[in-house]
This record gives structure tokens, sequence and C-alpha cells, in this order.
């Protein structure tokens, strides 16, 4: 499906690309959510990441308010197209992986069917599938019960602060789905249009630039204004500091460049001194 803005160029607007390829058809699951406004974060998070299906399960049905439009802003067209569903069973029925999140991390006999994943690592095991997945989220209130956790297939969690682990609900859905876009832009990053414009540097350093760095460091070191006996210190932190940024080549370029007029202003303000 394509996003289509005809108007202006504006930030937050949609923009005439396609959604990212995904194998598995990947389905945003909100049990009984209290609040609109959270339903209307959780559309516009979803359409920042390139998801469109969002379903809901709702024992008495649900109409999106205001707020929820509102809050969706320029993704509208989730809530427009989103599903309802009246019980579990229904909803699940074409799913073939049901992924439950929860923040809460009970020891003890709840262990047994509470072993959870991280983000990054569900977003990795469902990269390939092929077929729906549905990534569940719970109430605000109470979250996912333990009998709707007892029928997922995957337990989920993100790793926050355990003085105060439960997250709101559209930013519990933005962590999930940012591990699982960062998963597809790991693979797919210059091979599709609707990913980042950005393309991979290589960190592979020009040995003659490395070269280069380790020499003026030490050119440098001997030109400053110091005690004799502090050099080495001074021309080894430089070569520290330098190679453990992993400079790109044109980085490095600038960097000798500065380092070069550095070393050549010391040397002729001694000479002048001399």
């Amino acid at each position: 499906m394509d996003t289509k803005y005809t108007g202006g160029l504006n930030m937050g607007m949609n923009l005439s690309i396609p959604l990212p390829e995904r194998m598995a058809e990947v389905f945003v699951v909100l049990i009984e959510p209290e609040i609109q406004g959270n339903v209307g974060a959780v559309a516009r998070a979803m359409r920042n990441f390139g998801f469109d299906n969002l379903r809901l399960i709702s024992k008495s049905g649900y109409e999106f308010e205001d707020e929820a439009l509102a809050r969706s802003k320029h993704a509208k067209t989730v809530l427009e197209n989103a599903e309802i569903f009246t019980d579990w069973d229904s909803c699940m029925k074409d799913i073939s992986i049901v992924v439950g999140s929860s923040g809460k991390r009970e020891l003890g006999e709840k262990i047994a069917f509470r072993h959870f994943v991280m983000p990054n690592e569900v977003a990795q095991r469902i990269h390939n599938v092929e077929g729906k997945v549905a990534l569940v989220f719970g109430r605000e209130g109470v979250g996912i019960l333990t009998e709707e956790l007892q029928m997922c297939d995957i337990l989920v969690t993100i790793p926050t602060w355990e003085g105060y682990p439960i997250l709101n609900l559209s930013h519990a859905v933005t962590i999930l789905l940012y591990e699982m876009h960062m998963t597809l832009i790991s693979t797919q990053l210059g091979q599709q249009k609707g990913l980042p414009r950005t393309t991979r540097n290589s960190r592979v350093l020009d040995p003659e630039l490395r070269r280069m760095i380790h020499s003026l460091s030490e050119e440098l070191a001997e030109v400053v204004n110091v005690q004799e006996h502090k050099r080495p210190g001074i021309a080894e932190t430089l070569k520290r500091v330098l190679m453990r940024s992993m400079p790109l080549d044109d980085e490095a370029h600038r960097i000798l460049g500065v380092m070069k007029q550095s070393r050549d202003a010391l040397q002729e303000k001694h000479s002048e001194d001399e």
C-alpha cells in the first residue's frame, strides 16, 4: 500500500512512498484499549515505521473518537482500516505466530509461562517468517491477562527499570516496531525505496591515513609547549583518541589537515621566538 500526499512538503506529512516490504504480515493487536489518545498514538507510531495493520479486541465494539483521530495525526488511514473483533479467537484465527507483550515479569510459580525474550530478539526471530504475526498489547490498566499470555507463542518484555517497569501503551508499541524496523534496515538498507535515505559507510580506514595519524600525532607532540617528559604521553593520547573514534577516510583527511596546520603554525612560532 502506498501513502499519498499531494500538497506541499511538510514535516510529518505522508509522502507517496511505498510501505516497506516484509516477509511477515504484521498486525498490531490492542486488547480493550481504554484511552482514545493512546490508540491514536499507536496508529501514528505504526505509520512511522511502515506498519498499517491494526486490530482491536473489544467485547462491546469500538468507535474511534476525536481524540484518537487527532493523536494519529497523518496516520488516520490506520484507524479507518482497523479491524474490530469481539473476542480473542476470532481475532487470531488467521494468525501464524502470536507475540504477547508484558511488563509484568513475575517470579515464582508464574515463571513457568513467563519466559520473555527481548524486543530485538523477537524482531530477529520473526523477520523471516512467512505468514501473519500478531503483536499483542494489553489494557492500559492491567495489561494482558494471565490466560491471554498463555495463548501467546512468544512473550516479549521491554527491559525497563524494575522500579517503574510498565510503559505507556503507545510507547511500548513504538519500541517493538522500532526494533522490527531496525532488523529490516539491517538487511534491506539501500534496497527498498521506503527505507531511510542513508547508506552504510565503511569503517575500514586506509592504512596510509592510519600511518599519517600516528606520524602527525608524534610531530604535534614535539612542537607543543610542554615539558619534555610529557611529549610521549601526548602523542599516545592523540593517536588513541583519534583511532578509537574510527574515522571515515574523508573525516580522517579533514582531521589530518587541521593537524598539519597546527604543526606548521607551532613550528613557525618557535622559529620566530628563536
